[in-house]
């Protein structure tokens, strides 16, 4: 049975509109920070509404349509199984194609409330090489509490690329994951912790392979990440 938001509770649809604002917004991160080409890549934010209508729902961009037509409107809003809701965009409008792989780390992974793809370049050529980025910057050791983790090939249009995200990242630190041969996803606890996330393992991805032309690499010892992870996860900033 279709859910039709029209039908939903007056809080939930004001939920979805204001996250569809967001999603859009976010969505413009990725051309600016130069983590797309295209048409490529998407963000989505979950909708914690379990409570109130029985499930989660999450938003995410459509297919194949160009950022600059990205509005809030466009946005599609799907169930935690990849199904998209009767929120009043044109049937034409299909949701992304990786919403199948968004959708199973929202089921699976609870802590999710944000998830980003990119094909960016350096960590995309990291991907292609099935090679993790090893934690040689403190930067990396404050984000992601060590390595960034390869994922395993899976082809685009079911779940499987959602199953090796979520194989990869339950028991990790990290909120990044490079799919081999793919691209790099990220999670946080919104869409902009993930676009965060995205953001940086391109940053590192990029340093780190540009130290490796230059030489040797000098890897962080255990108990300093697990130290530089502490203090940034629970004293930097505004808390």
């Amino acid at each position: 049975m279709t859910i039709r938001l029209a039908d939903l509770p007056a809080d939930v649809q004001e939920e979805v509109a204001a996250t569809r604002t967001i999603v859009a917004d976010l969505h413009a991160e990725l051309p600016r920070w130069e983590l797309v080409v295209w048409t490529a890549g998407n963000v989505s934010q979950r909708i914690r509404c379990a409570d109130r209508i029985g499930q989660d729902l999450f938003v995410i961009k459509p297919s194949g349509v160009s950022y600059d037509q990205l509005s809030p409107e466009a946005m599609v809003v799907c169930t935690l199984d990849g199904k998209k809701i009767d929120d009043g965009t044109p049937d034409r409008l299909r949701p992304s194609s990786d919403t199948a792989a968004h959708a199973y780390v929202y089921e699976h992974l609870d802590r999710v409330g944000g998830v980003v793809h990119t094909h960016s370049t350096y960590a995309t050529a990291w991907a292609a090489r099935g090679e993790e980025v090893p934690c040689v910057l403190t930067m990396m050791a404050d984000e992601f509490g060590g390595p960034i983790p390869i994922g395993p090939f899976a082809l685009i249009g079911d779940d499987s690329i959602g199953r090796g995200i979520v194989e990869t990242l339950k028991d990790s630190r990290s909120r990044a994951v490079l799919m081999q041969n793919h691209g790099p996803f990220t999670i946080g606890t919104d869409g902009r912790d993930a676009v965060k996330a995205a953001v940086m393992v391109e940053e590192v991805a990029r340093t780190v392979h540009i130290s490796r032309q230059l030489g040797e690499l000098i890897p962080i010892e255990q108990s300093k990440i697990d130290s530089l992870f502490d203090r940034y996860q629970n004293v930097y900033g505004q808390k």
